[in-house]
């Protein structure tokens, strides 16, 4: 099912030209990076509005234009070739992906600036959970500390922009199966583990992690704006 969030309803201020959509179930991978083409190519005809997609995937690798064939250690699952930055990826059940599609030439012209903003939007929201977590700049992702207190990852982003528009955006570990993960080298990373909210011992559903994002989504627009530019 899919539900077109009421901004009313939902008692958040978001902005009607976005559209801000959440799916319960699975969408299939490819289904959505389809739909993402489309809608990318419409916005920036300025044939349709910008859209967060709130959604959740079944068991599926993904690779970035960096992807290294040597870091696909255990291909279980579908493959999927993706025009995202970055390296291989796990997406699951119980793994929260918000897929961003804004267009940037109405707002900061920045791409670092924008995947800052996603990032503070990831961690400020987990801060939110009762999780610190944090960016390492030569790290791609979202980190914590886990139950041993060793560093690991919650989080993964990837972003691709197209006529200054963007598509795909971040993923969270809410309660996926951990050992899914080894079938890859996760963004390229072998030194360093992979975490969740329910490995550190915090139930959190997708409902309830879609309304704390959405809390906090006029704080991340507010980052994209173009400085001195006054928003309504």
């Amino acid at each position: 099912m899919t539900d077109m969030i009421s901004r009313a309803s939902k008692g958040h201020d978001l902005p009607a030209s976005i559209e801000w959509r959440r799916s319960d179930g699975q969408i299939l991978y490819r289904a959505a990076m389809e739909e993402q083409e489309s809608r990318n190519a419409a916005i920036a005809a300025e044939e349709a509005g910008e859209l967060v997609w709130m959604l959740e995937h079944p068991p599926v690798y993904t690779a970035g234009t960096s992807a290294d064939v040597a870091e696909l250690v255990d291909p279980r699952f579908d493959v999927v070739q993706t025009g995202r930055g970055g390296r291989y990826t796990y997406h699951g059940p119980g793994q929260r992906v918000t897929y961003v599609l804004l267009d940037l030439s109405r707002r900061q012209k920045d791409l670092r600036n924008f995947v800052h903003a996603l990032e503070n939007w990831v961690i400020a929201t987990l801060a939110d959970f009762g999780v610190t977590a944090f960016a390492i700049s030569d790290r791609i992702g979202i980190w914590t500390h886990d139950v041993t207190g060793a560093e690991a990852k919650i989080g993964a982003i990837g972003v691709r922009v197209r006529r200054w528009v963007t598509m795909h955006g971040f993923a969270v570990n809410l309660s996926p199966d951990l050992s899914h993960f080894g079938g890859i080298v996760p963004c390229g990373i072998a030194d360093y583990g992979v975490t969740s909210l329910e490995a550190l011992g915090i139930a959190v559903s997708a409902d309830e992690w879609d309304r704390a994002l959405l809390a906090r989504a006029e704080q991340f627009l507010a980052a994209l704006e173009r400085p001195g530019r006054t928003t309504i």
